[in-house]
């Protein structure tokens, strides 16, 4: 797995802050919410990863 430079990751904070309303377009795997599920990004963490509460009730976070 390859690391964010920590620019990039100050980048999607900057991008992705707390409170975003997001749409999931496409996601791969069994436990990908469906596409057009909406959600609230609720930050990013220091590996670049979206977290994200869908309003499904998943909790998936996005991966960089």
């Amino acid at each position: 797995m390859n690391i964010p430079s920590r620019k990039i990751v100050n980048q999607l904070r900057n991008e992705y802050p707390a409170g975003t309303r997001i749409e999931l377009i496409n996601m791969d795997g069994a436990q990908a919410p469906p596409m057009g599920t909406l959600g609230t990004v609720k930050g990013v963490d220091d590996m670049g990863s979206i977290m994200v509460h869908w309003d499904n009730g998943s909790s998936l976070s996005l991966v960089y």
